[in-house]
């Protein structure tokens, strides 16, 4: 794959540099950790040995950081909260406080070590699909096998995959059975079972049974192609209050250079200190004022959520919409391919002249086996499952706008729209189309036999996500195009009482943005290219991700990988619990800072204790973060 998209390469292993990557700054902050340990038990008696051990630390643990305040100092021009620490140490080192300024480098390695395992984690569920891509496949041409690069394979050709093989491409089974592990695209827990006809993605691990797939789409146009453009957006984006904590950062460490400066000058002046005491002083400052905590408040935490996210099916194209999802107050679902499956499928089949539903049936989707209407589709499968045996019309003709008619067993028959087969007024008719369900009816010669009911299938966990979203205290919004009572039926059985139906692209906006002066943030659920402007205008939006058209999944900000609607309560769930540990973080970080200033310009402190205070609060943030990863 692409070095863009950071793969560890086979060379990069063999030569040890992705441990290094991985443990490099742990390993150094445990080493400065045991260096300045033996130094303070040799200070008494080997004090040029301790020394030099102190100084090890000092470079050993203070490397990684120091490159980076360094880095950012000459490249960025700006001061950060590693060049504060680098210059507190070197200055305890300068008044002979060797062991505290050691001990200030192996906390403050140890910290970054941590935050540093906290985005790697989270870049590794998220990139962890990357090693699943297979570079080749077994390209059937009549009955030759023949291995080809993924690259060459074009819409229509037929792949062979093996039991155990992992699919080297979107596409529909045409031949065979198996079971499909899809854990690392959908996130779902149980191999899924797969028929001809069914739909299969790239990446996932074929069972037990040989398949012939029939390539859907180019491999660069993949769903696991759209996952790794994700995953490059996720990686470069930061929330919000991220971004204000770092200006804040750059002016908050000027200002504790500046009174730093001043503690450096003014006591001697005014009160008389002596050089050493006011060093000590102001060293001590350096550390305890330093924003190590505050900077440490939200990354990891934010981090730990998407890596959490990622392991479930979510997947966040970055961490400022962890953010924007704690804020949600409204959901606006699309029905068609949201609420639904987006199939239609037979409900009710009512005989009109005394006929048996089966008769209707088989005649209807006998007549229907040379559409490929998705009503025709609907009635044929619906027939096949009752297992009767449709034989294809003498003759056929589509009647645009109304139906179709043909000659089945010696007789004429008609099967489309009510209107054009009998009167529309009948009692079955009203109670069917009140229902929200789309009728089709069907006439031998001229007489109307029977209708055939047809209905979008409402997605299984539809109404229990709709619950556990109430339960929350939002408000759930049925936004769609489809004709008002059919909307209306859908929104009833899954219980949401805000129905706007009947909308062009421009009118779902214009809801949007209804909900948003009236409540407040609008999450938008949708999967379709009409839903793309609606997905775009929310505080964010979230694509269906297997189904989803590739202008929703380019447009949403999150992306339900397993188009599990129960997965819209919980991703909201995860950015609600994200910011109130992010709050609790900073909350706590800023107290710490200001109570040790308070205690050092009244009392006074230790800068051990002023280290391992400070140093103290900022690995304790940054693990409460971190228990975002379960």
């Amino acid at each position: 794959m692409p070095s863009r998209y950071s793969v560890l390469t086979e060379q990069e292993e063999k030569k040890g540099t992705a441990w290094i990557r991985r443990h490099g700054e742990g390993v150094a902050a445990v080493v400065s950790g045991v260096l300045t340990l033996v130094a303070w038990w040799m200070t008494e008696w080997m004090p040029m040995s301790a020394l030099t051990l102190y100084l090890a630390a000092y470079v050993i643990g203070g490397f990684a950081k120091a490159k980076e305040g360094l880095t950012a100092l000459v490249v960025e021009r700006k001061l950060d909260v590693n060049l504060l620490m680098l210059v507190a140490a070197i200055g305890a080192a300068f008044i002979g406080y060797w062991m505290e300024g050691a001990l200030l480098i192996f906390i403050f390695a140890l910290s970054g070590a941590l935050e540093r395992y906290s985005e790697q984690r989270s870049q590794r569920d998220l990139s962890s699909l990357l090693s699943l891509q297979p570079q080749s496949a077994l390209l059937l041409r009549g009955s030759e096998e023949t291995e080809v690069s993924i690259d060459d394979l074009r819409p229509g050709d037929r792949v062979l995959v093996k039991p155990g093989a992992q699919l080297p491409v979107d596409g529909e089974v045409i031949e065979g059975a198996s079971e499909v592990d899809q854990s690392t695209i959908t996130g779902e827990s149980v191999p899924v079972g797969k028929r001809p006809g069914d739909g299969v993605f790239a990446g996932t691990i074929n069972g037990t049974g040989s398949l012939v797939v029939k390539v859907s789409r180019p491999a660069e146009e993949s769903t696991f192609s759209k996952i790794l453009r994700l995953v490059e957006e996720a990686k470069s984006q930061q929330p919000p209050s991220q971004r204000k904590i770092e200006r804040f950062e750059g002016m908050y460490v000027k200002a504790v250079l500046l009174v730093t400066g001043l503690l450096l000058i003014a006591p001697p002046l005014l009160w008389g200190w002596n050089w050493s005491n006011t060093v000590y002083r102001a060293m001590v400052f350096l550390v305890v004022a330093s924003p190590c905590a505050v900077v440490a408040a939200i990354m990891p935490a934010v981090l730990s959520a998407m890596s959490n996210g990622a392991r479930q099916g979510l997947l966040f194209k970055g961490g400022a919409y962890v953010e924007s999802l704690s804020e949600v107050q409204v959901v606006a679902l699309d029905k068609t391919g949201t609420l639904t499956k987006g199939e239609l499928a037979v409900t009710d089949v009512v005989p009109l002249a005394g006929e048996q539903e089966s008769d209707i049936l088989l005649a209807a989707a006998s007549l229907e086996t040379l559409s490929e209407h998705p009503i025709a589709r609907a009635v044929v499968a619906e027939a096949k499952k009752r297992n009767l045996s449709p034989v294809r019309p003498h003759s056929f003709q589509s009647v645009t706008g109304h139906g179709v008619k043909g000659e089945w067993r010696q007789k004429r028959w008609r099967l489309g729209k009510p209107a054009w087969i009998m009167s529309v007024d009948h009692p079955a008719l009203a109670r069917l189309e009140a229902e929200g369900k789309t009728v089709v009816a069907l006439a031998q010669e001229e007489t109307p036999i029977g209708l055939i009911a047809l209905r979008d299938q409402i997605r299984p966990e539809a109404k229990e996500a709709i619950q556990v979203l109430q339960k929350r205290g939002l408000e759930v919004v049925m936004l769609t195009g489809d004709r008002r009572r059919t909307a209306e039926a859908i929104a009833q059985e899954v219980g949401i009482q805000h129905v706007e139906a009947e909308l062009l692209p421009e009118e779902k906006v214009a809801a949007i943005q209804r909900w948003a002066q009236k409540r407040g943030p609008v999450a938008m659920v949708g999967d379709g290219v009409n839903d793309a402007p609606a997905l775009a205008t929310a505080h964010v939006g979230i694509a269906m991700g297997a189904a989803g058209s590739d202008v929703a999944l380019d447009t949403a900000r999150v992306v339900l990988m397993n188009d599990d609607l129960g997965k819209v309560s919980e991703a909201i769930a995860l950015g609600q619990r994200t910011w109130r540990i992010v709050k609790q973080n900073l909350v706590f970080a800023l107290a710490v800072i200001g109570g040790l200033i308070l205690v050092n310009f009244t009392n006074g402190i230790a800068l051990p204790l002023g280290v391992v205070g400070h140093e103290g609060s900022t690995l304790l943030v940054i693990l409460n973060g971190l228990r975002l990863l379960r």
